[in-house]
């Protein structure tokens, strides 16, 4: 699953029939397990799953209330009940979002100032969870650090929900007055229609996509309908004996426990494993109506836990961004520093409660009068788009209009052109001390080759072969790109080349997977492996020697080491599967054209310009190397006489330097790749090795 967040507590008030200190215990274990997780002090591996509890009890909490008012008047006033949520909730949230805004630009890298600002204006719409779902599958977004208001896209889940099931009980409430339906079984048939596909759709999206599943609303739905569920069949549960009842509850208390403790950040989640949680805290609540004294009531329901379980949406709202804030000032947080953390986080908590929330909450002017409470909703969530959106602007970076870029192009000095048009480049032209650059440093990620907007690089979680077209489409010579990122990153100026030459471009890409038979790891774990990226590379060479059969193949990969077949890593073996295919591609008449590798500079660069704003082309620089792909790709076209390796490194790093602005352009997005500006920059260059590599193996450039 990806990386695992937390919940809001149950944003709605336990006394909405009745006090239940049994449901408020229930929210303390949710938030102390969200803590306890975050804190990382081992044991509950599961914590996280305190989102699938908070869930269930909103979905019940918030329900009852709707099913007792279609009971009383046969009608919902929506004016009413979101002006409810929006004093309940609002103010704390804007408080939260306001201090967490400050402590982003106190405490976190600049870099992530831009992303993390609209993350808080999106949390301040409660929209953060849609937004979270495409960045997790984002390939251009790996390097964004984890953001401080996470934990926030539960709260948009809820506020989604609660957008469409007051509607539809509106819509039944109107076919049960009419047609003199029971409300409750009404009801009843009304949740089913969003459980059951909500559910289906869960369990196949967490194994088809489970990055984005995680945050989607869609895969949540049931979530908090199972909690409905239970508040529609409230009068029924009430009429169990309490022996029963007291049984059904400790039962699901026990679920839940050993959910905690045996699922982990490796299930696959939420799909059919939430149902764990989800069960276990239905099964609570529900035989809580008549176990009276012999249920879970006497652990819940002390003191204690009744204290933190009306704490618990304040303390939720702040001991994450704490927790991102002191692990950007400290590092890796320790046991202890992370536990330390989470208790004083309810200090904020405390506060925010006692003096904005439950103030204003019950102000008179606010809690009698539905158009104030709407009113402070909207100012609240204005004030968080607000705090977002200056974060985006606090330190922007200069940056060159597209008059100053067009200028420097006409001038020969935008990008690569500065280094000269000879043979060798000079780094002589180089400014040592530029004012502005394109792209800006936060926009360096973004700025990709757009074949990653048109879905032209496969996911590695499949083995689809995907193939996207450019260039002079038909035309008779064809060229086609093959290989992972750094193959795809020079796509802006081969795709020039073709349009000036006349080629087609067909492109074969896959996240992290050079074209090779060989076996290698996936990502940074050295123990699983990337079989999906062998089977597609099989996949490839069948469509480039059939009827898909190019002119020329143009690849390059990120690594150097295989896999061999005693299990260990060597260069050698990476070597012979780049010879096997290239082989077969020459018997077939397709030479291959291998663009080097380009060097790994050693550091985010991009980053590092936006922290060293005075002296970045000196702070940021990298050392010349062949980069990690280099050493393999080089000794395969030393064997295969069909091939030739085209080196274009000299014009990324002149005179062995990897220098962080070349021509007013920032060179390098994430890790060792260029930027598509660079890249298109040196179009020219590009042009005319590719032409020289294309007359040694005999083919007409």
């Amino acid at each position: 699953m990806t990386s695992v967040t937390t919940a809001a507590p149950g944003s709605t008030t336990a006394r909405a029939s009745g006090f239940r200190p049994d449901v408020e215990g229930l929210r303390a274990i949710a938030v102390g397990t969200v803590l306890w997780f975050h804190a990382g002090l081992g044991g509950l591996r599961g914590g996280f799953a305190g989102v699938d509890i908070f869930f269930v009890i909103s979905g019940f909490l918030i329900t009852g209330q709707l099913v007792r008012e279609v009971e009383r008047s046969s009608r919902i006033s929506l004016p009413r009940f979101y002006a409810r949520r929006a004093k309940r909730l609002f103010p704390a949230a804007a408080t939260v979002l306001l201090a967490t805004a400050v402590l982003t630009v106190l405490f976190l890298p600049k870099i992530s100032w831009r992303v993390f600002g609209w993350d808080i204006a999106a949390s301040a719409a409660y929209v953060v969870n849609w937004r979270l779902a495409d960045r997790a599958v984002d390939y251009l977004a790996e390097d964004t650090s984890v953001s401080p208001v996470q934990h926030f896209w539960s709260l948009a889940v809820e506020e989604q929900y609660y957008i469409v099931w007051p509607l539809l009980l509106l819509a039944l409430a109107v076919l049960i007055r009419r047609a003199r339906l029971p409300v409750r079984p009404t009801m009843a048939i009304g949740l089913a229609a969003i459980v059951l596909p909500s559910l289906a759709w869960s369990i196949h999206l967490t194994e088809a996509d489970p990055a984005r599943a995680y945050f989607v609303t869609t895969t949540r739905l049931w979530e908090l309908g199972i909690g409905a569920l239970v508040a529609v069949g409230a009068t029924r549960w009430r009429r169990l004996s309490a022996p029963l009842g007291a049984a059904l509850a400790w039962s699901g208390l026990a679920v839940i426990a050993v959910g905690l403790v045996a699922q982990s950040t490796a299930t696959p989640w939420p799909g059919w494993h939430a149902l764990v949680p989800v069960a276990g805290t239905a099964a609570v609540i529900l035989g809580g109506h008549s176990a009276g004294r012999l249920g879970p009531v006497r652990v819940l329901g002390t003191r204690p836990m009744v204290w933190i379980g009306g704490l618990s949406y304040s303390l939720y709202l702040w001991h994450f961004p704490l927790i991102v804030a002191a692990s950007a000032h400290l590092g890796e947080l320790t046991r202890w520093q992370g536990s330390a953390v989470a208790v004083a986080s309810v200090m904020p908590a405390w506060l925010t409660h006692r003096f904005i929330e439950n103030p204003l909450r019950f102000h008179p002017r606010v809690a009698e009068h539905t158009r104030n409470a709407l009113v402070l909703g909207l100012t609240c969530s204005l004030l968080g788009v607000g705090a977002g959106y200056a974060v985006t602007r606090v330190g922007a970076s200069p940056t060159l209009d597209a008059a100053q870029v067009a200028q420097l192009r006409a001038a020969h000095q935008f990008g690569g052109q500065v280094l000269g048009s000879g043979q060798q480049p000079s780094s002589a032209g180089i400014d040592r001390h530029p004012q502005a650059m394109t792209p800006k440093p936060a926009d360096a990620p973004a700025d990709a080759p757009v074949l990653y907007a048109d879905g032209c690089q496969t996911v590695r979680t499949t083995t689809e072969v995907v193939t996207c077209v450019y260039g002079v489409k038909g035309a008779r010579k064809v060229m086609a790109l093959v290989g992972d990122s750094k193959a795809a990153q020079w796509f802006p100026a081969l795709e020039r080349y073709a349009l000036e030459r006349g080629w087609e471009i067909r492109t074969y890409l896959k996240s992290a997977c050079p074209w090779s038979p060989a076996l290698i790891f996936d990502g940074d774990n050295p123990t699983r492996r990337y079989s999906n990226c062998q089977q597609w590379g099989k996949d490839v060479l069948a469509r480039l020697l059939g009827p898909e059969k190019p002119t020329v193949v143009v690849t390059s990969g990120i690594r150097s080491v295989a896999f061999g077949a005693d299990g260990t890593e060597r260069e050698s073996v990476m070597v012979d599967g780049y010879v096997d295919y290239w082989t077969q591609l020459g018997r077939a008449g397709v030479p291959v054209l291998a663009l080097m590798d380009t060097p790994q500079p050693g550091r985010i660069v991009y980053e590092c310009v936006l922290e060293h704003k005075d002296d970045y082309m000196t702070a940021c620089q990298g050392a010349w190397n062949d980069g990690s792909g280099g050493p393999a790709l080089r000794a395969a076209t030393d064997r295969v006489p069909t091939s030739r390796l085209v080196d274009l490194n000299p014009w990324v790093c002149p005179d062995r330097t990897c220098w962080p602005v070349i021509g007013s352009v920032l060179v390098w997005r994430q890790g060792s790749h260029l930027t598509a500006t660079y890249t298109e920059s040196l179009a020219s260059v590009v042009a005319r090795e590719i032409s020289a590599a294309l007359t040694q193996v005999g083919v007409q450039p």
